[in-house]
């Protein structure tokens, strides 16, 4: 696929594609025999693993290092599933932080409700 195509797909744009693989984001992406980049279904996965990761705030640096230890073979397993372990669990406790900001909304809106509820019975009679 080319990379308009992948941008397409994920919804990227072309330089935030180049720049993923500039820093070590996703893995090199193989080249046609005229330079263009030929997204083939592994970087296709690459680009959707990331994209995912960054959408609830895994840190850019994180997922180098990742990415980085997977390139080095499956010497790295351990430490490549020490980092997403890590990383889980700050999702989790993310998750529960927010459950609780969300009820406390909920709770707040549920309230402003009731006012407005009590004001227009006031105003209707």
């Amino acid at each position: 696929m080319t990379i308009a195509e992948v941008s397409k797909m994920f919804g990227l744009t072309a330089d935030t594609l180049r720049y993923y693989e500039r820093i070590g984001l996703i893995p090199p992406v193989r080249r046609s025999n005229s330079g263009i980049r030929d997204y083939d279904e592994s970087a296709c996965n690459w680009v959707g693993f990331i994209k995912c990761m960054r959408g609830v705030g895994i840190p850019v640096e994180m997922l180098i290092e990742y990415v980085a230890l997977f390139r080095q073979g499956n010497s790295t397993i351990s430490a490549r599933k020490a980092l997403l372990t890590e990383q889980r669990q700050q999702l989790a406790d993310k998750i529960i932080e927010m459950q609780s900001v969300l009820e406390r909304l909920d709770t707040k809106i549920a309230g402003y409700e009731a006012s407005c509820l009590k004001f227009e019975e006031e105003n209707l009679r």
